[in-house]
């Protein structure tokens, strides 16, 4: 007899071939078929973040979505930046926080613009009295098919995005992270095996571990805690935006050892591990939510 408490991992969530579809930029969850499960009916807070005040970038859709809502469940204040053209997601994600009970900041920003990471960090403190939460999650991913495809400027709004932003937004976050205080990134599969059609965003996310582990070491001595997030397969609006190649988005994450792509909710409580004081004694980490691929051997 089969225990019904258990719940099969590899039938869990959507297994059969997503219909074949693409977006204009900016891509948005509302005209996904089938629309990811960011945790909107299914996630349940249980106060593990109460009092904090958190920043999600790329917190409109996706990965940051699904953060955003359980940090709002669980009690936190959250700000969300995203990209202008997505607001349409990004309301929705707002609605949602502010049904929680914790206060919700919308940030359009386009994080390939010099300032803007210290400019959305310093509205996030004038609106919520202070910063603890720093979730850098957003990111840009466009599959090229050959290197000469690739141009240059991919390339340089790729690293400006993904990883220089980072930068900027941790220089001007440090004077307001005080002892208890968590940073976590977003970096990716791609960073351990990367995948040729994706080499600049992929070269972006080595960086991201490699930036995350190094800036543990940093905080450390200050109480403060930096881990990294990689994902897997995960059905979200950047595969639709250019983020496969031609083709292939039917069998999009179908060859993940689970068989299927993994939902943005199934990330969420990692998200809140890290950042909450269940976490305490961990900082320098990477942590894998591939549906089974090694991040490391």
């Amino acid at each position: 007899m089969g225990n019904p408490n258990l719940n099969d991992p590899r039938k869990k969530f959507h297994t059969e071939k997503f219909p074949d579809q693409e977006q204009n930029t900016p891509a948005l969850q509302n005209e996904m078929s089938p629309k990811p499960d960011c945790g909107e009916e299914s996630y349940k807070g249980h106060n593990r973040l109460k009092g904090r005040n958190a920043l999600i970038t790329g917190g409109d859709s996706g990965i940051g979505r699904a953060a955003a809502i359980a940090y709002a469940r669980e009690g936190s204040n959250v700000a969300i930046q995203f990209f202008p053209g997505e607001e349409e997601d990004a309301n929705e994600v707002k609605a949602l926080i502010e049904e929680a009970g914790t206060k919700a900041l919308l940030l359009p920003y386009d994080l390939r613009e010099d300032g803007v990471a210290t400019e959305m960090v310093k509205k996030t403190v004038e609106a919520f009295g202070g910063l603890d939460t720093l979730v850098l999650n957003a990111g840009q991913q466009i599959a090229q098919p050959t290197l000469s495809d690739l141009t240059i400027k991919q390339v340089e709004d790729t690293f400006k995005v993904n990883i220089i932003s980072m930068f900027e937004a941790v220089k001007a976050a440090e004077e307001h992270l005080e002892p208890g205080s968590a940073i976590i990134t977003t970096t990716s599969v791609q960073s351990y095996n990367p995948s040729t059609f994706l080499m600049d965003y992929a070269s972006t996310k080595g960086a991201i571990s490699n930036f995350t582990v190094n800036l543990s070491s940093y905080f450390a001595s200050k109480g403060v805690r930096v881990n990294g997030v990689a994902p897997g397969p995960i059905w979200t609006p950047l595969q639709l935006d250019n983020g496969q190649p031609d083709g292939k988005i039917p069998e999009f994450g179908q060859n993940a050892p689970l068989g299927r792509a993994g939902q943005p909710v199934e990330l969420a409580p990692v998200y809140v591990l890290l950042a909450s004081d269940e976490g305490s004694y961990i900082t320098g980490q990477i942590y894998g939510v591939t549906g089974g691929e090694p991040i490391d051997l």
